[in-house]
């Protein structure tokens, strides 16, 4: 869980211009998360700074969970990485990506990505199974063996701001987003000051029974085009253009706000702003960003 201590250090390298902003210590870590039914609940999904929902085949979903605060002791279940994950990976400066595996020919284009790949083959040591469910969703990496300490918010290149909420927005207390076979509703706690996540109509919570409760929820409008890589069925893979421009939402401090994003290249962060070019800032604590197909 995110501490106290932690969101006001992620409100201060962000939002104070008047602090200078220290090099990282490392690379942060991403890992991907399985999100069927099957992979539920999932270890470690609490400690991430951010969590990105991506759409995959099937109409279904999967998780690209990124640390660089804490790092828990285990995260999972793991599976595979897309094409479009290194694209959205470019902006950090060479992360670690756990991942169970890819598609054959797009193992080549993930060893020429500027990240460090690392599945269970390369490092067998800090990947095990676990007792409950069965393969393939029982895979769970030690994210202590992979980095020697988290790197610190300095890593998080994003581009987001954290701090004060804007000025409007529309009050909401619950939020749902439909995939073709997966949806997430996010209800908003006044008490908690949380946004309590769902996923297909069944509380999102970690194996050690912690609910999942980012602090700001944007939902991304992108095109998502087919990529070239598909599953054994022939199914296409979805690719979320994640350089670009277009409109977003995001909700924090039970408010909706319409916003636009941009992010020019895939080496910079995704800037959020009004529609009158004022930079947007998130509340202190996780955010989960939520890829969906632009109407």
């Amino acid at each position: 869980m995110t501490t106290y201590a932690t969101e006001r250090a992620l409100w201060t390298v962000f939002h104070d211009p008047g602090v200078r902003t220290p090099p990282p210590a490392g690379p942060l870590l991403a890992v991907k998360i399985d999100n069927v039914r099957a992979a539920r609940p999932q270890t470690g999904l609490d400690a991430a700074d951010i969590v990105y929902v991506e759409p995959v085949e099937g109409g279904l979903s999967r998780l690209m969970a990124v640390y660089a605060t804490k790092l828990p002791k285990a995260v999972g279940p793991v599976r595979s990485a897309r094409e479009s994950d290194l694209e959205l990976l470019r902006q950090f400066d060479r992360p670690v990506l756990a991942f169970s595996g890819a598609q054959r020919k797009l193992l080549p284009l993930i060893g020429e990505a500027p990240l460090r790949a690392v599945t269970p083959d390369a490092a067998p040591g800090a990947y095990y199974r676990g007792a409950d469910g069965q393969a393939p969703h029982n895979l769970y990496v030690r994210p202590g063996r992979l980095l020697p300490s988290a790197p610190g918010a300095t890593a998080l290149t994003t581009g987001f701001r954290f701090g004060a909420a804007p000025d409007g927005g529309t009050p909401r207390t619950s939020r749902t987003v439909r995939y073709p076979a997966a949806r997430f509703t996010f209800e908003w706690s006044p008490d908690r000051r949380r946004w309590l996540v769902s996923t297909d109509g069944r509380a999102t919570t970690t194996a050690d029974g912690r609910r999942a409760a980012p602090a700001t929820v944007v939902v991304q409008y992108m095109k998502v085009r087919a990529s070239a890589y598909h599953d054994s069925l022939g199914n296409h893979t979805p690719y979320p253009e994640t350089v670009g421009a277009g409109k977003a939402e995001v909700l924090r401090d039970g408010r909706s706000y319409a916003v636009r994003w941009k992010r020019p290249t895939a080496e910079e962060g995704t800037r959020f702003t009004t529609n009158d070019g004022r930079p947007v800032a998130f509340a202190p604590g996780q955010v989960w960003v939520v890829f969906a197909k632009a109407p």
